[in-house]
C-alpha cells in the first residue's frame, strides 16, 4: 500500500510539474551588452534568472542533471538573451562544428518566442556549443528549420561550462505595437553527451502542442515593430560544359545573371517575400532513379524560397512546390513530334521561373492569411534536321501560379481552413483549379481531436465546354495524446479528382478506411530508453468501380536502449488475402490480381555521439506466386574525423526476383501486356564536409545508382485480371540505367545574411536496352559517358533597410 501511495503521489507531483506556468520578466537596459560570450557586462546584473530546468528526455518531469540560468534583457532595437550552461565536466562538452541548422555532435541552448501569445505561431533561436546559430519558426503542426534570420550570437567555453549570447533584432520577428506586451516564452538546453533534453518551462513528450507549453516573458514595454524592410540581391555566374559532339552546337556555355530577393513587413503581422529571376543552379541534384511503376517520383524541395516560410501554404496537402518550375508539361511529347531526320538538341528538364511572391501573416482575431504566386517562362525543346537546320517545339507556355489561403484558428490549437490553388497557362492549353477546406478539433487538454476536409478539382480544357472536376474527402477521429493513441480515418478520392498542377497525389480514385493504434513509452524502463509501436489497419477500395482493392496490416517498432544509445526497429506488412491491382495496368477499369504477401523488415542504429557510427537495415517480401521475393539490405557507416571533419558512406542493394509489372499497351488490339522480370539497384553515396569555422565550409558528395530490369516472360493480362503466357512477343523491354552526380559546395558566410558559393555539378544519366550484370563496369562507364559539368559561383549580399537608414543620418 505504501508503494501504491508513492506511485500516485510521483505521478501527482509530475501532472503538477507538466502543468506548470512559468514566467520571467525581460528588463530594459540603456547600455547594450557585448555580445562576445562573456557574462562580463554590468547590464545583465539586474536581470532576472529563469532556470530550473525540467527534463523531456530522458526523464520526462525531473529536474536536469546540469544547472542553466537564463537572462533576458531589451532595448528599442532588439532582446538580449544570455545563458550559463553549468557542466561538472567542461572537458567533456561536445562541440562538433556544423553547418547553419545542423546541430551535429554538439550541445545546443536555444529560445523560443510566441511573439503574441497566442499559442500558434512561435519563433526559435538556438546556437551550439560550436557556435553554429539555427533558427526555426513554429506553427500548430509544423516546424520550419529552413526559415533563416538574420541576428548574432556568441559561445565561450569556460572553467564552469560554456556561455551563451545573442542579439535578436526586432525585425527578425512579427509582434504588435501595444504598449505592455507578454510574450509566449521557452527556453531549452540539449546536454548531447547525457542526451538529455530539458526545457525551463516543462514540456510533456505525450502531448503534440510544444507552443501551447511555454511559459510567459513579461515586463517588455514601449517597444515598437521596426520598418521590417530587406535586399539581398545576389549576381551568379555559370560556366556549363557537354560534349554535344555536333559542329552545330556549342559544347561550352556561359551565363551571367542577377536578381534579388526582397523581404518587407507590410504591418506588424503580414510579410511579403519576393524573389525576382532567381538562380537555383546550386541547390544539390536530385537523386535520380529508374522508375518502372505507374506513379511519378517525388522530388524533396531544395531551393531556399520554397522551403522557408511556407507552413500556410501548405495546409491541406495542396502545394508541391516542385511544380513550380518543374519539368515542362509537353516534355515527354517532344519525341512525337519529330520530323523525319530529325533528332532532339536541347530539352530542358526545367523552366525558367521569372519571379515568386509569398505574403504571409496573422491578424489580431488569428486568421492567418498567405498568398502565393510564380511565373514561369516559356521554355522550348530544339531540335535539328540532317541538313543542319534548327527548330524550336514549345515544350512549356507562360504559365502563372497562384495559391490562397485562410486559416482561422481556435481555441485548443483547433482551426478551419480554406485554400485554393490555380495554375493558368497562357495559349491552347489546359488549366486548372483547385479549392479545399479543412478543420481539426481538440479538446482542451489536446487529448482527442475529430478533423477533415474536403476538395474540389477542376481542369479546363481549351476544347471542352464543361470542366474536367474531382472530389475529395477525408474524416478522422482519434485520441492524439497518452501513451496510447489510436485514430480512425476514412477518405475518398474520385475518379476525376486530380490536384496535380500544383500539387501531388499518386492514388486517385479510391476510398479507404483504417485504424490507427499506437502504444508509446517515454520514460526508461529497465535497459530501455523509450519505445515508439504503431499498427495500421487498412482497407482500400476502388471508387470506380467500385470494387475490393487492398487490405493490410502494417506495424513498426522502434525501441533506444540506455545505456549505449543502440537504437534498433522492426516493422511488417501482411496482406493475407489475394488483392486487385487497379493501378499498375495504366488503363482505366483494367486490374492485376496481385498476390498474398508478407513483409518483415528491422534496422539498428549505433550512438552517433561515438567518432564511429553504422546504421544497418534490412527488409525481405515474400509473395504466393512463383519464386517472386525482394531484399533490400542498406549499410551506412559514418566517421567524425576531428570537430571539423566528418564522413558518410551508405551502400544499398535492392534485389528483386520474378517481380512481375507492365510493360506495353497496344491501343489497336486493346492488348496490356506484363512481364517477369528479375531487378537489380545498388546505389553508392559518399558524402564528406569539412568545416572551417561555422560559417565557412567545404562539402563533396558522390552518388553512383545502378538499376537493371531483365525479362524473362512476357504475358497478356486477361479481364479476369490473371496473366496469360505471351510467347511470340516481339519486342525487348530489358533496361540499364546509371545515374552519376557529384556535388562539391564552397560556402562562406562573409557578414550576416551574406554569402559567396562556389558549386561544381558532375552529372551523368544512361539507359540503355542491353543489361550488363557487372557493377564495377557500369561504375566505369560512367566516367566513359558523356558528362555535364557546370561550375557556378553566386554572391549574394544582405541589405537591412534600418542599417541603411542609420548610415546615411550619420553621414548627413
Amino acid at each position: 500500500m505504501k508503494k501504491l501511495y508513492i506511485i500516485l503521489l510521483f505521478f501527482g507531483i509530475l501532472n503538477g510539474i507538466f502543468s506548470q506556468n512559468k514566467s520571467v520578466n525581460a528588463v530594459r537596459t540603456f547600455v547594450s551588452p557585448k555580445i562576445d560570450g562573456v557574462l562580463d557586462d554590468t547590464c545583465w546584473a539586474k536581470a532576472e534568472i529563469a532556470g530550473d530546468f525540467i527534463q523531456r528526455d530522458l526523464h520526462p518531469g525531473l529536474p536536469t542533471e546540469q544547472k542553466t540560468e537564463v537572462k533576458i534583457l531589451y532595448d528599442n532595437a532588439a532582446l538580449y538573451i544570455s545563458a550559463m550552461l553549468y557542466d561538472t565536466s567542461p572537458d567533456s562538452i561536445l562541440r562538433e562544428l556544423s553547418t547553419r541548422d545542423n546541430e551535429a555532435n554538439a550541445e545546443l541552448f536555444g529560445v523560443f518566442f510566441d511573439t503574441y501569445n497566442d499559442d500558434i505561431n512561435a519563433y526559435g533561436f538556438f546556437v551550439t556549443s560550436a557556435g553554429t546559430q539555427i533558427d526555426a519558426r513554429y506553427s500548430t503542426d509544423t516546424q520550419d528549420f529552413d526559415w533563416n534570420a538574420v541576428w548574432m550570437s556568441s559561445v565561450k567555453i569556460n572553467e564552469k561550462g560554456w556561455a551563451v549570447e545573442m542579439r535578436i533584432p526586432y525585425s527578425a520577428v512579427r509582434f504588435t505595437a501595444k504598449e505592455i506586451q507578454t510574450w509566449g516564452f521557452n527556453s531549452i538546453r540539449k546536454v548531447r553527451r547525457l542526451r538529455e533534453n530539458s526545457f525551463w518551462n516543462p514540456v510533456n513528450p505525450k502531448i503534440n502542442a510544444l507552443v501551447r507549453q511555454f511559459g510567459d516573458l513579461t515586463g517588455l514595454e514601449n517597444i515598437k515593430p521596426p520598418v521590417r524592410l530587406s535586399f539581398s540581391p545576389y549576381i551568379a555566374s555559370i560556366i556549363n560544359h557537354y560534349p554535344y559532339n555536333d559542329a552545330n552546337v556549342k559544347n561550352l556555355t556561359y551565363n551571367l545573371s542577377g536578381g534579388m530577393d526582397v523581404k518587407y513587413g507590410l504591418s506588424d503581422a503580414f510579410t511579403l517575400d519576393m524573389t525576382l529571376v532567381p538562380d537555383f543552379s546550386q541547390v544539390q541534384s536530385d537523386n535520380q532513379v529508374l522508375n518502372l511503376s505507374p506513379f511519378e517520383v517525388q522530388f524533396q524541395e531544395r531551393r531556399p524560397f520554397f522551403t522557408e516560410g511556407t507552413e500556410l501554404f501548405n495546409k491541406g496537402g495542396l502545394f508541391y512546390s516542385r511544380r513550380v518550375g518543374g519539368t515542362p508539361i509537353k516534355y515527354n511529347a517532344v519525341a512525337a513530334e519529330l520530323k523525319d531526320g530529325e533528332k532532339i538538341i536541347k530539352n530542358p528538364t526545367q523552366t525558367q521561373l521569372l519571379n515568386a511572391t509569398k505574403l504571409s501573416g496573422r491578424t489580431n482575431k488569428k486568421l492567418g492569411i498567405g498568398v502565393f504566386n510564380a511565373v514561369s517562362n516559356n521554355m522550348y525543346a530544339t531540335v535539328q534536321d540532317t541538313l543542319g537546320v534548327t527548330r524550336s517545339i514549345l515544350t512549356s507556355p507562360l504559365t502563372n501560379y497562384n495559391i490562397i489561403v485562410f486559416d482561422q484558428a481556435l481555441k485548443n490549437n483547433s482551426f478551419v481552413n480554406l485554400i485554393n490553388t490555380n495554375v493558368t497557362r497562357e495559349g491552347h492549353f489546359y488549366d486548372a483549379n483547385v479549392t479545399g477546406t479543412g478543420f481539426r478539433f481538440n479538446n482542451k487538454k489536446n487529448i482527442y481531436s475529430i478533423g477533415g476536409g474536403a476538395i474540389m478539382s477542376n481542369r479546363f480544357y481549351p476544347d471542352s465546354l464543361k470542366p474536367y472536376t474531382g472530389y475529395s474527402c477525408n474524416l478522422d477521429l482519434g485520441k492524439n495524446g497518452g501513451n496510447f493513441k489510436w485514430n480512425i480515418y476514412g477518405s475518398l478520392n474520385t475518379d476525376k479528382y486530380n490536384p496535380n498542377d500544383l500539387g501531388i497525389l499518386l492514388l486517385t480514385n479510391n476510398m479507404e478506411t483504417g485504424l490507427n493504434l499506437i502504444y508509446n513509452v517515454y520514460k526508461p524502463f529497465w535497459k530501455v530508453n523509450n519505445s515508439y509501436n504503431s499498427v495500421n489497419i487498412a482497407y482500400q477500395r476502388m471508387y470506380v468501380p467500385n470494387a475490393f482493392w487492398n487490405f493490410g496490416i502494417y506495424g513498426n517498432h522502434v525501441t533506444t536502449f540506455t545505456k549505449r544509445f543502440f537504437t534498433c526497429g522492426l516493422n511488417y506488412a501482411i496482406e493475407p488475402v489475394v488483392t486487385y491491382d487497379y493501378y499498375e495496368p495504366r488503363i482505366f477499369g483494367r486490374f492485376y490480381t496481385y498476390p498474398v504477401n508478407y513483409n518483415a523488415g528491422g534496422f539498428i542504429s549505433s550512438d552517433y555521439r561515438k567518432p564511429f557510427a553504422l546504421d544497418v537495415s534490412t527488409n525481405y517480401r515474400i509473395f504466393n506466386e512463383n519464386n517472386r521475393h525482394y531484399f533490400n539490405l542498406s549499410v551506412s557507416p559514418r566517421y567524425r574525423a576531428n570537430n571539423k571533419l566528418s564522413f558518410i558512406y551508405e551502400a544499398a542493394n535492392n534485389l528483386r526476383n520474378d517481380d512481375i509489372g507492365f510493360v506495353h499497351y497496344d491501343p489497336y488490339g486493346d492488348t496490356i501486356t506484363f512481364g517477369r522480370r528479375n531487378m537489380q539497384t545498388v546505389s553508392n553515396t559518399f558524402s564528406s564536409v569539412y568545416k572551417f569555422t561555422n560559417k565557412m565550409s567545404l562539402s563533396f558528395r558522390l552518388r553512383h545508382y545502378w538499376s537493371k530490369a531483365k525479362y524473362s516472360a512476357y504475358y497478356q493480362l486477361g479481364d479476369d485480371g490473371y496473366l496469360n503466357p505471351y510467347t511470340n512477343y516481339p519486342t525487348d523491354h530489358n533496361v540499364n540505367f546509371n545515374a552519376f552526380n557529384i556535388d562539391m559546395v564552397y560556402y562562406w558566410q562573409f557578414a550576416p545574411g551574406s554569402e559567396l558559393n562556389v558549386v561544381w555539378k558532375n552529372s551523368v544519366l544512361k539507359r540503355e536496352n542491353t543489361v550488363n550484370n557487372d557493377y564495377y563496369d557500369n561504375f566505369r562507364g560512367s566516367f566513359n559517358t558523356a558528362q555535364n559539368n557546370m561550375i557556378s559561383v553566386k554572391v549574394l549580399y544582405y541589405i537591412d533597410y534600418l542599417y541603411l537608414k542609420k548610415a546615411f543620418s550619420k553621414v548627413s
